[in-house]
């Protein structure tokens, strides 16, 4: 089993993390135990949740992914998991969070608020690692960051990083955090995939200096790359089926970033590698993603535990130079320049 630390933490996590988002949504309780036992069962000691889960968001079941996680918690040693969990950022991008009435913010009230929430329905005393679910564009992060350090020093939580953030955003919070001797953040969980390689810019720099560990999560672009939607027939219960259907019109906008002629362009090409090599094309994207110096832990996920097995063999997967190669020359083919 291969471990890496997370930034410069005391948290020393396997390779691949299993992600719940859809715990309690799309994936019944049944089931997501069946999941987490499983990866638990093959070596897995990291789990990410968040007080927003499960997606697509909705104020009907907001926070049943940490009960489901705590349920299951009850049953495990917790001294052998690392558990992260996110506090949701103020309301912007393609959605208002369905909790606190959508009036969150990255402020000290809100963070203390949601940490007690996240603990009480993880039913335990302390998180592994607390994550700004996204960045507040009005809270100055210099009260985020206080706030956050209250919790560590308060030993609630052991470590804090930050999600979906910019090079600038992380930068900016690392540098309050170390002149006025705070806690630092000590990942960022962005979206990273062979679709999605944003991360290769100003991100990757900073991390590698500043030894902060990226999460990647999405490392099959939401689905896309399994190769279910390049079929004759989609899956109706499929995530991205599921979001244009969806009532809320900046959930279909959301999906069509993911889900359209591009990106099924770009799969189909790469099923046909992942063919040449004989490996599964989910193994090999989860490879993919956790191939990269600055990658501490991918976060994989699945929604039925038929689906779980192709990502956890990636864990034994080293990709080769001509594989590396033609993925590359593949993502210059579809994903650049990226706008």
């Amino acid at each position: 089993m291969e471990y890496r630390y997370i930034g410069r933490s005391g948290l020393r996590v396997t390779s691949i993390c299993l992600g719940t988002m859809t715990f309690g949504s799309t994936t019944p309780k049944e089931e997501a135990f069946k999941i987490i036992d499983r990866a638990y069962d093959f070596g897995i000691n990291f789990f990410d949740t968040a007080e927003l889960y499960p997606v697509p968001p909705d104020s009907k079941w907001a926070g049943q992914t940490e009960k489901i996680v705590g349920e299951w918690l009850k049953t495990k040693p917790r001294d052998s998991i690392i558990l992260a969990t996110k506090v949701a950022g103020a309301a912007s991008g393609w959605f208002v969070p369905p909790i606190r009435h959508g009036l969150t913010a990255m402020d000290r009230f809100h963070i203390k608020t949601a940490i007690e929430g996240s603990l009480k329905r993880l039913g335990t005393d302390y998180i592994d690692l607390y994550q700004m679910h996204w960045p507040d564009s009005v809270v100055p992060i210099e009260e985020t960051m206080r706030a956050f350090d209250e919790l560590v020093r308060e030993g609630k939580v052991r470590y804090i990083g930050t999600s979906n953030d910019t090079a600038y955003g992380l930068t900016k919070a690392n540098v309050v955090a170390k002149y006025e001797g705070l806690a630092r953040f000590e990942s960022i969980q962005n979206n990273f995939s062979l679709l999605n390689p944003r991360f290769f810019d100003e991100l990757e720099t900073v991390c590698r200096r500043e030894k902060v560990s990226l999460l990647p999560y999405s490392p099959i672009g939401g689905g896309i790359l399994s190769g279910k939607y390049n079929q004759k027939f989609i899956p109706e219960d499929a995530r991205f089926s599921l979001y244009l259907k969806h009532p809320v019109k900046r959930v279909r906008e959301h999906a069509k970033r993911f889900f359209n002629d591009k990106t099924l362009g770009f799969t189909a090409e790469y099923l046909e590698i992942a063919k040449k090599y004989d490996i599964h094309p989910v193994t090999l994207a989860v490879a993919y993603s956790k191939h990269f110096d600055f990658v501490a832990s991918t976060i994989i996920g699945a929604r039925k535990l038929d689906q779980l097995d192709a990502s956890l063999a990636a864990m034994e997967v080293k990709l080769s130079r001509e594989i590396l190669k033609e993925l590359t020359a593949l993502q210059k083919k579809y994903c650049y320049p990226m706008g």
